[in-house]
């Protein structure tokens, strides 16, 4: 017979594990990078990293003083550990129906597995490309409780949104549901009208403002980083162009640039779905075939200059990221895990309702151990 019980010890000791090793996939860069705790400290990240040359290695004459040992130029990244939850819940109606079917048990806890997993890889791999903040689009145009964004493609039926201004969150516009999304025509209907201005103002994802990992906008970006200032910093500060049109000699331009500059070759260039397609465009024009390759996690990629071209959802239709991926990882406290009650139990009654849940969680940041070693182009 199925009981909570035995729902309890297959989530722990069949489903994690499962979960988990999807997890490891949740997108071509994510798969790529290193991910440990050697450099968790408490609740908070601390790295310290070696910058420039300290010239341990030069010339001189075979009778002369021997060269003085260099030292190295640490500085020191810190940054907090962001919490990321996942939740599933089961109805008691839906447990007793199963209870005397193991078959039909399994279906139900698969289900919402899989329904989790989906959620977190679409929202991790958000927030590999955020700012931090959980920004999601743009608002455009309105038209009664439709607006129009500039990024319609990060947007899902019945997702819960908060809709800002520069001053904080408009009356009204927080925990929003988004009530239908049209990805032809650009815009999202909401669940709830929402008064005063919306053209200018700005969709994140419900809670997370300032409480999600420091991704790429963040990286790209121009505020300070890792407890620091970018202000005569050049360590802390990627290489930023703008190209006026995107061919093939410009991005390898780029790739070069970081070569010589940097001693640093990048090992993957991420870009939205349109943008690869324009690369691959541009490699057949130049090329009888444009090579492709099977990278790590089991995804495809187009290869430019042996160089994985990786597309991404969540990744602009105006950017294209130069990244050396060994140069970043995911500090975390543990590997996904479930949270777990004084008694050990992992599905809980939820208050109020005849319902059980259980919250899987994972304490992680993403650093970027050499910040002026990537590279973003923009502006074709």
């Amino acid at each position: 017979m199925i009981t909570i019980a035995n729902a309890d010890k297959a989530l722990k000791s069949y489903y994690l594990d499962a979960v988990s090793a999807q997890l490891d996939s949740i997108s071509p860069f994510y798969a790529a990078i290193d991910k440990h705790s050697a450099e968790v400290y408490g609740k908070e990240v601390k790295v310290a990293v070696v910058r420039g040359d300290n010239s341990r290695v030069v010339a001189g004459t075979e009778d002369g003083d021997l060269p003085a040992a260099g030292q190295n130029r640490y500085i020191n990244l810190t940054s907090t550990l962001k919490n990321i939850y996942g939740t599933i819940e089961i109805s008691d109606k839906a447990l007793r129906a199963a209870k005397n079917s193991e078959g039909a048990f399994v279906d139900l806890l698969n289900a919402e597995m899989e329904g989790l997993i989906s959620s977190a890889k679409v929202n991790f791999s958000r927030m590999l490309y955020g700012d931090g903040n959980g920004f999601l689009a743009n608002i455009t145009k309105v038209s009664d409780t439709s607006i129009y964004v500039d990024h319609i493609g990060r947007f899902y039926e019945g997702m819960h949104v908060d809709l800002r201004s520069l001053t904080g969150i408009m009356s009204g516009g927080e925990d929003v549901v988004i009530a239908s999304v049209n990805y032809g025509e650009g815009y999202v209907t909401l669940g709830t009208a929402i008064e005063g201005t919306l053209v200018g103002k700005v969709v994140y994802a419900h809670g997370a403002y300032g409480n999600e990992i420091t991704g790429f906008k963040a990286l790209f970006g121009t505020d300070d980083i890792y407890g620091l200032s970018r202000s005569g910093e050049s360590f802390l500060n990627p290489s930023k162009f703008s190209v006026a049109e995107l061919t093939e000699a410009a991005i390898a331009e780029k790739i070069s640039y970081l070569e010589e500059y940097f001693n640093s070759r990048p090992d993957m260039i991420l870009c939205s779905y349109k943008t690869r397609a324009k690369i691959a465009e541009l490699l057949s024009a130049s090329r009888m075939q444009v090579g492709t390759s099977v990278i790590s996690g089991g995804y495809s990629a187009v290869m430019f200059d042996d160089i994985p071209v990786v597309a991404d959802r969540y990744c602009g239709d105006d950017v294209i990221y130069l990244i050396n991926t060994n140069d970043f990882c995911i500090a975390q406290l543990c590997d996904w895990a479930w949270l777990e009650d004084e008694d050990g139990k992992i599905l809980k009654q939820v208050p109020g309702k005849a319902a059980y849940s259980a919250t899987l969680v994972k304490y992680a940041e993403l650093i970027c151990k050499r910040p002026c070693a990537q590279a973003v182009i923009s502006g074709f």
